[in-house]
């Protein structure tokens, strides 16, 4: 079952310092909710910039706010329809390697990526690069996870249609493959009017081929398997 997460800003003023509200929250949590965890986001002292930058810097963070909660919603998504398909919840989801619930609780600034000492317009449009080229990757990802669905619809769909296509577990039978220490069964769909060349040629494709142990197992109105 999903965590939820409730992410809170407090405004640091005059008279008060960032400890002394952090300790102020913990106090008033814990008289109503004392099992609830605390984690606390340890972000970095940013650069300061003029006033005008500022309020510039405001409304173009809307924009991208709602840019990278788009994509954090398409990313949702796409996960809900592989659970929904596959009927499996993934448990592992990882940001970087590490645990989401872990990356939240224990939050690190990365510095190598986001210096503090840039001004802050870089540091917003770093991010907003960043969150794009996560978004053309699963544009990417998703048409070449549709595509092979669709073929794989298909073939469950249609049972019948070319051997060349169709999913071969309905006539390969287990005692039709011999595989032991010396021996490996291979699978090979022929052309249906070259057959005769098959089982004049076969023998010799490679080394080691057991004479004769060519074996027809079904043939449709192109080829044979």
């Amino acid at each position: 079952m999903a965590t939820r997460y409730w992410a809170l800003s407090l405004p640091v003023g005059q008279t008060s310092s960032a400890a002394s509200l952090w300790s102020r929250l913990q106090e008033s949590i814990s008289k109503s909710a004392f099992d609830t965890p605390l984690y606390r986001f340890n972000i970095p002292n940013l650069r300061v910039c003029t006033l005008d930058s500022q309020l510039a810097l405001s409304d173009d963070l809307l924009k991208s706010n709602n840019f990278i909660e788009g994509v954090s919603h398409k990313i949702r998504r796409q996960i809900e329809d592989l659970e929904r398909v596959s009927g499996v919840v993934s448990s592992s989801l990882t940001v970087d390697g590490v645990p989401v619930d872990s990356y939240l609780t224990r939050f690190v600034w990365d510095e190598a990526k986001y210096p503090t000492v840039s001004p802050l317009r870089e540091i917003v449009d770093g991010i907003h690069v960043q969150v794009a080229k996560i978004e053309d990757d699963l544009k990417v990802r998703v048409a070449e996870y549709n595509n092979v669905r669709s073929q794989l619809n298909l073939i469950q769909i249609i049972p019948y249609c070319s051997l060349a296509v169709r999913d071969l577990s309905s006539l390969v039978k287990p005692n039709d493959v011999i595989t032991s220490e010396h021996l490996t069964t291979l699978i090979a769909i022929v052309p249906k009017y070259s057959q005769n060349d098959w089982i004049s040629s076969y023998e010799t494709l490679t080394t080691n081929v057991v004479p004769r142990s060519s074996k027809k197992l079904h043939e449709d109105n192109e080829y044979a398997l």
